[in-house]
């Protein structure tokens, strides 16, 4: 049994990301940088902060469960699947979280996601984390399109995809599934 030839080749290299090291990305008042051992602590605040934990439907119980997250991404970013990035503050406070997650060569794709801890929210941190974060993956990376999703109900969520210049596609029916039952998601793009 022959396999159909496919017409048209993936629309980005399949390492896109373990063909080069991974970024620091300085910019307005952060850096995202990638996630380091001494990060702990900031994981675990921020898995164990029950909207961290509504939204992204994860908790984290101590520093070895977070070690082994902080860890992982390095695999991922070898594999060509995900890349996680620290938000953090000048100083090198941790402030929050964006990753670029289910990278697809086929359709040279990722999706976006990223999270802040309590204290630093309102500063407009997430936006721009997930700029830095989105303008290397587009112009850099060579990435044509990059999404984002979120609750209906997650209104700072949105506003975070706003402000990064995200455009509405759409609604997803019932497409999460959260604590609380199904949720349908705003759908956010970019494209290059």
């Amino acid at each position: 049994m022959s396999i159909m030839p496919a017409l048209v080749g993936p629309a980005s290299a399949p390492n896109v990301l373990s063909c080069r090291d991974q970024p620091v990305l300085p910019g307005p008042g952060i850096v995202v940088r990638p996630w380091i051992e001494r990060d702990a602590d900031a994981v675990v605040e921020a898995y164990t902060d029950p909207d961290v934990q509504r939204w992204n439907m994860r908790s984290m119980d101590d520093a070895d469960e977070a070690l082994a997250w902080i860890k992982s991404w390095r695999t991922r970013w070898s594999v060509d699947s995900d890349a996680g990035w620290a938000i953090t503050l000048p100083d090198g406070t941790v402030a929050g979280a964006v990753s670029l997650r289910g990278v697809h060569a086929p359709s040279s794709s990722g999706q976006i996601s990223y999270w802040v801890l309590p204290g630093m929210r309102g500063r407009g941190l997430a936006a721009r984390g997930v700029e830095l974060v989105t303008a290397w993956a587009l112009d850099v990376a060579g990435l044509q399109r990059l999404w984002l999703t979120h609750s209906v109900h997650n209104r700072a969520s949105c506003a975070v995809a706003e402000r990064a210049q995200f455009e509405h596609e759409g609604t997803l029916r019932r497409y999460m599934l959260h604590a609380d039952g199904w949720h349908d998601v705003h759908l956010h793009a970019r494209i290059a």
